[in-house]
């Protein structure tokens, strides 16, 4: 470790870390192709060190093929720079669909040395979902008020009378009067999920330890749904408390753990992730705040199932889209309103063994804690129920 900075690039000190200060990749490409230079950000791109990047040519690291070639060559020949937006630098071993935006520039200090920067698009493309979602639960709430009016009335009528019915039914039309209170019923507690959409009283927040309710939601796992699956924790113990609430927060992870348990049912080596870690560098507006807050708290509930669908993954989080044969479809509905109402961001990224929903919220400090304290003392008992399944 001790020639690491020898060995790494050969811009001089204060270029160097310049570079290594900016949240883009960006490399340095030799006239033979070859990797000369990367600041640490390439690094965690590609996942690879800067020394085991300098033997290797750019061709190796991105898909055969790949436009990003091409704009090189083409910077070569025209002496000038280039952009080109939503290339996919994704590969097997980076993992699926990598988006990113390029810039490729020549280097006019060192003939046929060419500078590409890669600015994933992931980060605007969390806040434009995140925006989608906000507006899809809005459409549910809308919904679920013309139902709790619209339906749950004629459908006690219609239990009411069943009922009636059966008290002087045989045997056989019992069967079909005890089906239609059933069914009635089981109406009446989808719209009574969906009313939970319509709750727009301020969520009550403050400090809360991700690890006490990661913890809390693996022990209960563990006694029910998940009691054969394997779980791995990745904490980073120095993370500042959240500011959430905590009912709520449990509420999220049991529908995400619950998801990935079933998913799980016919993998034989299932295993469950769950991470914690600080990431700076997101920012967002958070509904009741004049001000954009940071989202440094990233939590991942990890799986090795066989992945969500391709063509569900854009709308996993809107109402009743649901992979599950008997699901309503609104749990992630859920998940994603109450992360919303928290300011923070979920996605999710899949692939066949390796899924993950991540979450990005804010930290508490004390410079929202009194902005908060006006939404509890209006607001006491506001919190959902943990029980609420991902259905």
């Amino acid at each position: 470790m001790s020639s690491v900075a020898e060995h790494r690039r050969p811009f001089p000190s204060d270029s160097d870390a310049i570079l290594d200060a900016l949240p883009n990749p960006v490399l340095m490409i030799g006239p033979d192709g070859k990797i000369v230079a990367a600041n640490i950000a390439t690094e965690a791109f590609f996942d690879i060190s800067t020394q085991f990047l300098k033997r290797q040519s750019l061709k190796e690291l991105v898909p055969f093929g790949s436009p990003l070639l091409a704009l090189i060559d083409q910077v070569r020949s025209s002496n000038a720079p280039v952009n080109e937006y939503k290339v996919d630098l994704g590969t097997p071993r980076m993992g699926g669909d990598r988006q990113v935006d390029l810039h490729v520039a020549p280097v006019t200090e060192r003939p046929g040395h060419i500078v590409v920067m890669l600015q994933e698009r992931s980060i605007a493309d969390k806040m434009d979902r995140q925006l989608t979602h906000r507006s899809a639960a809005r459409s549910v709430i809308a919904l679920a008020a013309m139902l709790a009016h619209e339906i749950k009335n004629p459908l006690s009528g219609i239990r009411g009378a069943a009922q009636l019915l059966e008290q002087q039914a045989s045997s056989e039309d019992r069967m079909l009067t005890r089906l239609i209170c059933d069914e009635a019923d089981r109406i009446v507690t989808l719209v009574d999920r969906m009313e939970v959409f319509g709750d727009e009283r301020p969520v009550v927040r403050g400090p809360v330890n991700i690890h006490s309710v990661l913890d809390h939601v693996k022990r209960l796992a563990q006694s029910g749904f998940a009691r054969n699956i394997r779980f791995v924790e990745d904490y980073d113990p120095s993370l500042p408390p959240v500011l959430a609430n905590q009912d709520q927060l449990i509420q999220v992870f049991l529908n995400l753990v619950k998801n990935a348990a079933e998913a799980l049912i016919d993998v034989p080596d299932g295993e469950i992730q769950l991470t914690t870690a600080f990431r700076p560098g997101v920012r967002l507006s958070v509904p009741g705040q004049k001000s954009r807050v940071s989202l440094p708290l990233e939590f991942c509930v990890k799986d090795n199932g066989p992945g969500v669908p391709d063509d569900l993954l854009p709308n996993l989080f809107d109402p009743f889209v649901t992979t599950k044969q008997t699901g309503s479809g609104l749990g992630l509905a859920l998940v994603a309103k109450i992360i919303g109402d928290h300011g923070g961001i979920i996605e999710c990224e899949s692939q066949p063994r390796k899924t993950t929903f991540r979450v990005l919220m804010p930290m508490y400090s004390t410079s929202v804690k009194h902005a908060d304290q006006s939404s509890h003392d209006g607001s006491a008992g506001k919190s959902s129920s943990a029980s609420q399944g991902a259905k």
